[in-house]
């Protein structure tokens, strides 16, 4: 019963991550496509940098940005913070529950690094704290030479991704490095974007005249974030594209899809300013299909004659008993109808019985032989001589 309960909240969790998510990414697209799309107003007004005119729902909208503040301060204000503390909660809850707390399914590969469990999780969280310690760190001592913290910070990245893949087991190094970016994308909403707006607030309520620096600062900060949300998306979506967090240089894979997403979003980001920049369309696209063909499974050896592999033909083959006893000693602890390491099975998949492992063949044979992600982290200690059977077995259907 408690694994039910644990699932569930789980499920729930994971709903409200994607729709806190949802609106966080959407408003802050939204604002950015305003920002950038403002244009001198026709009839000038004290005060406004700029306004844009929309139809939409039926009606039409008059958007104006005051640089410093309107003449006399609405007592009714946005504040666009809650979605963005909604989604890292969340998150941080949905981490703690599936990976920090089963870190020898999700957190530990020993052909990675020899973590641990306590190791792993502190390793898992400090990666997040120390990620956005960095990050901030470099840009308040690199301040606005902007061309130059950008190269910084993509660097920082890189670094991340190099870091994660080294540490953890590839489904988790690439949800840490996801969930740093957004813990920083977060922190940045926290501790600067929101603290100095309500500092110039306060000010323009108390008929001062507010520092710039706080909202050069934060935006700063959320040109920054602007850039990490499709490379954060990817990064929690990779979870369902094994090839991406099984190959052998994952770090770069994952660097790579990072690129291709923040060369997607300057597209659009420019697009909004009336640019039409397709090579840099072009150059995302050009780099996540160069991936895939980087990741597409190279035809398999013979194996027929193969001394690593044996011959297929005559009684080298494999029986479906054999596999059989195999799955039941390093796979059923998961794919059974009552599993013994988590609540449900994945995908619904039983390797119980023979008509369960031949009605799942081809996907035994995929994550077992060709990707090699199963078992996670390799917790059952599948041997290679167990894969090079279920390999034989295989060819030999």
């Amino acid at each position: 019963m408690a694994d039910f309960w644990i699932e569930a909240a789980t499920f729930l969790l994971r709903w409200l991550h994607v729709v806190a998510a949802i609106a966080w990414i959407g408003e802050s697209f939204y604002f950015v496509m305003l920002d950038r799309s403002l244009k001198p107003a026709k009839a000038p007004v004290p005060g406004v940098f700029g306004e844009l005119w929309s139809v939409h729902g039926g009606g039409f909208y008059h958007k104006q940005k005051y640089l410093v503040a309107p003449a006399h301060m609405p007592e009714d204000l946005h504040w666009s913070k809650w979605k963005s503390y909604t989604t890292w909660l969340s998150g941080f809850a949905l981490l703690s529950i599936l990976y920090l707390a089963q870190p020898n399914i999700y957190l530990i590969d020993p052909a990675v690094a020899a973590l641990t469990p306590p190791l792993a999780i502190a390793a898992a969280v400090a990666f997040l704290a120390a990620g956005y310690l960095v990050y901030d760190l470099a840009c308040r001592l690199v301040g606005f030479r902007d061309g130059l913290l950008g190269v910084v910070v993509a660097l920082f990245v890189l670094a991340l991704c190099y870091l994660a893949t080294h540490l953890f087991a590839g489904r988790a190094a690439f949800l840490l490095v996801g969930a740093t970016l957004a813990t920083i994308m977060s922190a940045n909403v926290f501790f600067i974007i929101i603290p100095g707006q309500k500092r110039m607030v306060a000010t323009l309520a108390q008929g001062g005249v507010p520092d710039p620096l706080p909202g050069k600062r934060g935006k700063q900060r959320s040109v920054h974030n602007t850039y990490f949300t499709l490379p954060v998306v990817f990064a929690m979506l990779s979870l369902h594209y094994a090839p991406a967090h099984a190959h052998q240089h994952a770090w770069i894979v994952l660097a790579l899809f990072m690129t291709a997403g923040a060369l997607i979003r300057q597209f659009f980001v420019l697009w909004h300013s009336g640019g039409r920049a397709w090579w840099l369309l072009a150059a995302g696209g050009a780099v996540l299909l160069a991936t895939f063909a980087w990741l597409a499974p190279k035809p398999e050896p013979a194996v027929i004659g193969d001394p690593s592999i044996g011959a297929i033909d005559g009684p080298s083959v494999p029986t479906d008993a054999q596999v059989q006893a195999i799955l039941a000693q390093r796979c059923v602890q998961c794919h059974a109808r009552k599993p013994t390491l988590m609540a449900s099975a994945p995908l619904g998949a039983f390797f119980e019985t023979a008509e369960d492992i031949e009605l799942r063949a081809d996907k035994i044979h995929q994550q077992v032989v060709v990707l090699r992600i199963m078992p996670p982290g390799n917790l059952t200690q599948l041997s290679e001589a167990e894969r090079a059977t279920i390999a034989r077995w295989h060819a030999g259907r």
